[in-house]
């Protein structure tokens, strides 16, 4: 298991330029580069994105993709009819963006917890004719074969996001000011239970990892999608190279490095980045520059896109990759 494998930087390149081999491998003259691209997607603060359309009850989960992100990635590396899958559904935001955008959708999602917010999403947001198109399932990622039976090797595009190995819940600044915990155990990490992928670490949350993607190469068809929202994060004042960790975990799988993209939370104003950052976040980085740490506010997610083939970018993304 290569848990500290540094992947290749993406840089910037003309993304009609197709390798000399048949994928991004290296070769004498070192790694080859993916396309970079960015994108905008924190025009809306996340709440404003699901204001007014996603169930009341999305507050509750501790970590969700940004409605605006999952639709882009959906658009741009799907067709209309295709088959979308989030092996990791959370409260089910591919799934509904997806099937607006006239996608079939199935989530996976191993908590029921989640896995029936995730169907209320659906019912709350879709019309019966969208709706029709997601299925949600409770099960383990690793058993995405089983789990979706004769739609294994048909899946078009698979999106979602893992947990980033790293402590996540929602902040109860009230309960932590009377001397409690700052995160609702229940919530915390997606679940109670200690052996949900949100409480593993280091090489036990790589070996998973490697699990999932090595699932997620099995169902796609030749040629499909992997797409993968991750985030880099501190501990301790150390940089957790999830993304680089992400491409080791994905190539070692089968999959072919497609493409890089940065997916902005900041706001693009006046061409400055507008930060919306929380209490927490602000007070961490905070404390971090008073240590002498070289740290500055996170704005953005690292979405790395795979190929289950060959790589080759849509018409869509490789316009994408020339604008920026």
């Amino acid at each position: 298991m290569a848990t500290t494998t540094t992947p290749r930087t993406p840089t910037r390149q003309d993304p009609d330029r197709q390798p000399a081999d048949a994928n991004h491998s290296g070769s004498q003259h070192g790694p080859r580069p993916v396309p970079l691209a960015v994108w905008p997607v924190g025009q809306r603060s996340a709440q404003y994105q699901r204001a007014g359309r996603y169930h009341p009850g999305c507050t509750t989960h501790p970590g969700k993709m940004l409605p605006d992100l999952a639709r882009r990635i959906v658009v741009e590396y799907s067709q209309p009819g295709a088959l979308v899958v989030d092996p990791m559904a959370g409260t089910g935001t591919t799934l509904v963006e997806a099937a607006l955008v006239g996608r079939r959708a199935v989530g996976v999602e191993l908590e029921a917890r989640w896995a029936e917010l995730a169907r209320a999403n659906a019912e709350h947001v879709l019309d019966p004719g969208a709706r029709a198109l997601v299925r949600v399932l409770q099960g383990d990622a690793t058993d995405l074969a089983t789990l979706l039976g004769e739609d294994a090797g048909e899946v078009d595009l698979i999106c979602t996001s893992p947990p980033y190995a790293c402590d996540v819940g929602n902040l109860d600044t009230t309960n932590w000011g009377a001397g409690h915990n700052l995160c609702a155990t229940a919530e915390r990490n997606y679940s109670a239970d200690r052996a949900n992928l949100g409480h593993a670490r280091g090489p036990m949350y790589a070996q998973a990892m490697a699990a999932v993607y090595g699932a997620c190469r099995a169902v796609l068809r030749p040629g499909g999608i992997l797409a993968v929202v991750t985030k880099n994060t501190r501990r301790k004042g150390h940089l957790f190279d999830l993304a680089g960790l992400t491409v080791a975990l994905a190539e070692a799988a089968g999959f072919t490095y497609l493409q890089h993209v940065i997916a902005l939370h900041a706001a693009v104003r006046d061409g400055d980045l507008v930060a919306r950052p929380s209490f927490w976040q602000r007070t961490q980085t905070s404390k971090a520059a008073a240590r002498g740490e070289a740290v500055h506010l996170v704005v953005h997610e690292d979405l790395c896109v795979f190929s289950a083939g060959p790589a080759q970018l849509t018409s869509s993304s490789k316009e994408t990759a020339r604008a920026h």
